[in-house]
């Protein structure tokens, strides 16, 4: 669109402002019997982010201007003795920014080769093991892309008796290996920000499973038995007895931004906006597939 100022056009110029962020993706699925979900990756330019790196950097945003969102769902639990990983959990996006669903664990399958836990934002854990059962120690899973989460923790194989399932993957800490018969890995701790004016911790790991319970990462982790929270992204714990891990929690997204600005939430989305506090609005997603939100 053109002005027409003192006789000669001119463009018209759309007003910026600044935005930060908070994505988590949704954590993934834990393992039966064996390892906990990993935590959905988690990318913030508020206090901390995910996998110990630096601070993401903030977004310059246009008004007037639709921009994605998507709202990543946790992953779904394995099944023991048949399919061998839980399902990763599905990637939260806000415009050119992805955060990536956590692995899924691994499932204890008997006699198998090495079925480490998925690869995610933050790792899945390495399943149980068989007593002496030939295969080695089984690896969780890596943290991938990196800069998002940690790997999932490890099991030991050959061990009599064989071993617990281990914890998975936080967006702040590797999940916890298990090295003993009975006692599984822990998930790893999630990542606090302030993002909403108060710090709160999203993005723990879930537990690995086998006989005795193991804890949840802080931020939403899964203990043995136990799903990954709600809009956490936090991942599934796993199992004690043959049947099915637990899911992991859905992810969320909370932006933050100049309080002048007013959010509008398209079709799909479920969104709420704060009050204006401290020179800020903050704007939180719980639910988006594919949906957009614009500023005016």
């Amino acid at each position: 669109m053109l002005n027409i100022i003192a006789g000669q056009l001119a463009p018209t110029t759309l007003s910026t402002f600044t935005v930060d962020y908070l994505v988590v993706a949704g954590g993934g699925g834990g393992g039966a019997y064996g390892g906990g979900g990993g935590a959905g990756g988690l990318r913030c330019t508020v206090t901390a982010t995910g996998g110990g790196g630096a601070l993401e950097s903030s977004l310059t945003l246009l008004k007037a201007t639709n921009y994605t969102v998507t709202v990543g769902g946790g992953g779904t639990g394995g099944i023991y003795n048949s399919v061998r990983l839980g399902t990763n959990g599905g990637n939260s996006i806000f415009n050119t920014i992805t955060s990536a669903g956590g692995g899924g664990g691994s499932n204890f399958v008997g006699g198998s080769a090495d079925v480490r836990g998925a690869a995610g934002g933050s790792g899945g854990g390495a399943g149980a093991t068989d007593s002496n059962d030939g295969t080695g120690p089984r690896t969780g899973g890596a943290a991938s892309p990196s800069g998002q989460g940690f790997a999932g923790g490890d099991t030991f194989g050959n061990l009599a008796g064989g071993c617990a399932g281990a914890g998975g993957g936080g967006a702040g800490v590797v999940g916890g290996s298990a090295i003993t018969t009975r006692t599984p890995g822990n998930g790893g701790n999630g990542v606090a920000t302030s993002i909403t004016g108060s710090s709160v911790t999203y993005g723990g790991g879930g537990a690995g499973g086998n006989n005795t319970g193991g804890v949840g990462g802080t931020g939403g982790g899964g203990g043995t038995e136990v799903a990954g929270d709600v809009n956490t992204g936090g991942g599934g714990g796993s199992t004690n007895s043959a049947s099915t891990g637990k899911s992991g929690g859905s992810g969320i997204i909370i932006l933050r931004y100049p309080d002048t600005q007013t959010i509008s939430f398209g079709a799909g989305v479920t969104g709420t906006e704060s009050a204006a506090s401290g020179g800020y609005k903050r704007a939180t997603i719980t639910a988006a597939t594919a949906g957009t939100v614009s500023w005016s």
